[in-house]
């Protein structure tokens, strides 16, 4: 091993597998002909449709899993460059992937080729994670906790930054969850309503009995939590029924002083005051987590600014990602590139800032395992 590799090259062979979730089309196979030679015992792990790859070097003393994605959305329409050509203009590399995340990944394998100072370095990436993530990092964790593979820690790679590179660090996320509402009443003619019972009229006070108030004011790490009612559907053209159904759905963001069984519970109450004649279906992607400050979080910090010089602020806002699954095993956070053209057309990193993300990740390493 030497010093830390050029990301850029490992990056474009990466954007040019056209891996459009749950697709891997050889970028599993890239990253094990970076890691073998390294001396990385890589384990590939097939779940349904979707390719994940484990892999490790070392074996006592302190364990660092850096975890990320080689999936992506589909790139769309309306782009200046190739979304899988892994064009460089004028010192930018563009491609679907550049940002979130085969950029982060390529960094980290870069990373990987400098001396490790001791403990065991792993990787975990899924191919699995744009998508619905249920063949992805939470199959392999269940993998790897029944191998004695668990880290002590772990740095998942999403582009966290928001103006500058390492400006930002993610130790939390805030839950997420969805209530799918359907009342039911009794359809009749809106001249004689003693004879109807109106389920839009039910529904609609059962959804400001839960956003008349607000849930929380937040707490130390955390925003207050949101709801916000994302549909409202009686599908009648007709102007003098009164419908015999409306549906609702919801979707509520929340911090750690909540729970999705409690927040659950709280949706039906509001139902069972309002609409006895009512459905809920519920789906959580994630409860909210938090890695408090301590000696993980300090090592990323020093990492930071030893790599940046930026004094890194501690956040939990923004949406999920597969640190939720992560954080029921070991301490995790997320630090990465600046994300601004993420999911975007002509997605795209700076190649200096590519650069600057290995050597970023390289700070990181020798701050934990140093």
């Amino acid at each position: 091993m030497t010093a830390i590799a050029d990301p850029l090259p490992i990056a474009q062979a990466l954007i040019r597998c056209r891996s459009v979730t749950p697709a891997d089309d050889g970028a599993m196979a890239v990253l094990e002909g970076i890691l073998e030679p390294l001396g990385f015992r890589c384990t590939r792990l097939r779940f349904g449709e979707t390719e994940n790859l484990f892999a490790r070097r070392g074996g006592e003393g302190p364990h660092l899993c850096l975890a990320g994605h080689v999936d992506v959305v589909p790139p769309g329409e309306g782009w200046r460059h190739d979304p899988f050509a892994a064009e460089i203009v004028e010192g930018v590399l563009y491609g679907r992937g550049a940002t979130d995340m085969k950029g982060g990944v390529a960094a980290m394998l870069a990373a990987a080729h400098a001396p490790q100072p001791r403990g065991s370095l792993s990787f975990l990436i899924t191919g699995d994670e744009e998508g619905d993530a249920h063949d992805g990092t939470v199959r392999v964790l269940e993998w790897m906790a029944a191998n004695g593979q668990v880290p002590d820690m772990c740095l998942v790679g999403e582009p966290t930054s928001r103006v500058r590179l390492g400006d930002t660090i993610k130790i939390g996320r805030r839950g997420s969850l969805t209530a799918y509402l359907t009342v039911r009443g009794t359809q009749g003619h809106v001249a004689y309503p003693a004879r109807c019972d109106n389920p839009v009229h039910r529904l609609v006070r059962a959804l400001n009995r839960l956003v008349a108030q607000p849930l929380d004011e937040g707490t130390e790490w955390f925003e207050a939590s949101s709801i916000q009612v994302t549909s409202f559907d009686v599908g009648n053209p007709t102007t003098n029924l009164v419908p015999g159904e409306a549906k609702a759905t919801l979707n509520i963001r929340f911090n750690n002083l909540h729970g999705a069984a409690s927040l659950e519970r709280w949706i039906r109450e509001a139902l069972e005051a309002e609409a006895p004649q009512h459905e809920a279906r519920f789906s959580c992607s994630g409860e909210a987590f938090l890695t408090g400050p301590g000696p993980f979080v300090e090592a990323l910090r020093r990492a930071v600014e030893r790599a940046t010089g930026e004094a890194a602020a501690l956040d939990t806002g923004g949406g999920t990602s597969d640190a939720r699954f992560i954080t029921r095993y070991c301490p995790v956070a997320e630090l990465g590139a600046v994300g601004t053209t993420m999911h975007k057309v002509d997605e795209c990193t700076p190649v200096g800032e590519l650069r600057a993300l290995a050597a970023l990740y390289g700070a990181v390493i020798a701050e934990c395992l140093g």
